[in-house]
């Protein structure tokens, strides 16, 4: 099995806000599936995608409730090219709206740093090398 793409579909409050949140940290959006219902953040054109969804046409999707940001469902990481690229995310989310939910972590091979979006989705921003990762 090897999937072709992947699509996280997360339903938000404010598209307008959410657009601007992600712009100051850096990303787009693929404009051809963004409308006034939707947006498609581009995390790695062209196999990782975050679709931001109202939560009028969230609900369309599913027949539970929408979590209200308070509780926790899922972690979403994104590996990216260096430390200080985690960094510099996670500072922007912080300074654009962001909050931080946990401290970063250094374990030497592995760097990551965390913030939660204004709907309260968590992302952890992470840098891997593997070359220094325990063999046990």
């Amino acid at each position: 099995m090897n999937v072709k793409s992947i699509y996280i579909n997360l339903p938000v409050r404010d598209l307008a806000k959410t657009r601007e949140f992600w712009t100051k940290l850096g990303f787009s959006f693929n404009e051809q599936f963004s409308d006034d219902k939707a947006l498609c953040l581009i995390l790695s054109d062209p196999t990782m995608y975050s679709m931001m969804i109202s939560h009028e046409f969230f609900q369309t999707f599913c027949n539970r409730p929408i979590a209200d940001g308070s509780t926790s469902q899922v972690l979403i990481a994104i590996e990216v090219e260096s430390r200080e690229k985690v960094d510099e995310i996670t500072s922007l989310a912080l300074e654009n709206g962001g909050t931080r939910y946990r401290e970063s972590a250094d374990h030497d091979w592995m760097y990551y740093d965390s913030f939660a979006d204004p709907d309260g989705h968590q992302w952890e921003v992470m840098f891997t090398d593997l070359s220094k990762m325990p063999s046990e």
